[in-house]
């Protein structure tokens, strides 16, 4: 801990104590140690490899797009369609490489924009308090009176279906729970000793907020948003199941599935494959995500 010498010869705390490289590796063994986070971390990397490497390991990149080949629609699995075509002829299996990339845009669009809006509303009403956090925290309780899913629908159905319109609607339900998280750290943490020191010595609200605040909330932010994202792509995958989210022809996996419910019986490759996409990406990150908030603990890496 970093110290000033006040007037009087007195050393006055003005900094966090700093995090010891120690905790991050006991952390990080913890970490290895657990099997279904190495598991989801795996997945989750093999899922952004895939979404990167779409144009290089797809089949037939252009049936992606806006490419059709009625002469082979709805072929069966073959070995030059893996998984088959839909029903204007395109390769399924590429069009959900190709949704593996759509998918992961919209669950980091609407992240990003969860935390940039959640993140310092939080911050401001649990460090500054009072009436600024009433108002806060009670916009942030009408909007968590309703389920996500539900609201999302509402806001989605207003504008016009498209991907940008459903991050958007997603977006807009998503950041109440970060601004609870980010107002807990800073309740937690703004009578704290250095924090005390540091507006006695007259640090500005916003490098406070910044230096010792913020950090104490990226831990339960950082585990939030893993653990988000799988809710994230389900809610964006049933807005375009719906047709309020992704619009033919992008491929994404709602969409997909949507398009080949009608054919689950005379077809099953058709919906079955995008459906399964979706399951090990949530599974994934759901793993990730519960394997973080174990060994992130601050309880329990101080144990260990």
């Amino acid at each position: 801990m970093s110290a000033l010498p006040d007037p009087a010869g007195t050393p006055l705390a003005v900094a966090a104590p700093p995090v010891g490289t120690g905790r991050t590796r006991s952390a990080w063994t913890a970490l290895r140690s657990n099997r279904f986070a190495l598991v989801g971390a795996a997945l989750a990397l093999l899922l952004v490899l895939i979404a990167l490497l779409a144009p290089v390991i797809a089949p037939f990149p252009d049936d992606a797009g806006s490419a059709t080949h009625p002469e082979i629609a709805l072929a069966k699995p073959s070995g030059e369609h893996l998984l088959g075509t839909d029903q204007v002829g395109r390769d399924v299996l590429s069009r959900v490489l190709y949704g593996t990339r759509t998918s992961l845009r919209i669950a980091a669009s609407v992240l990003i924009l969860a935390v940039l809006i959640g993140v310092p509303l939080g911050l401001v009403a649990g460090y500054v308090g009072g009436w600024l956090d009433d108002v806060i925290m009670r916009i942030t309780d009408i909007f968590l009176a309703f389920p996500a899913l539900l609201l999302s629908l509402a806001l989605a159905a207003v504008l016009s279906p498209s991907v940008g319109n459903a991050t958007l609607a997603i977006a807009a339900t998503w950041w109440p729970w970060y601004a609870r998280l980010a107002r807990g750290s800073a309740v937690a943490i703004r009578d704290r000793g250095y924090v005390e020191a540091a507006r006695a010595l007259g640090v500005s609200r916003r490098r406070i907020l910044a230096r010792h605040v913020l950090p104490n909330a990226t831990t339960p932010v950082l585990v939030q948003a893993s653990l988000d994202v799988g809710g994230i792509i389900i809610t964006a995958a049933a807005l375009s199941f719906l047709g309020l989210g992704a619009q033919d022809p992008t491929a994404e996996w709602g969409l997909m599935v949507s398009q080949g419910q009608a054919l689950l019986a005379t077809n099953w490759w058709f919906p079955v494959a995008p459906g399964v996409a979706i399951v090990i990406m949530a599974l994934a990150f759901n793993l990730l995500g519960d394997g973080l908030r174990t060994v992130l603990d601050p309880r329990k890496v101080a144990a260990r």
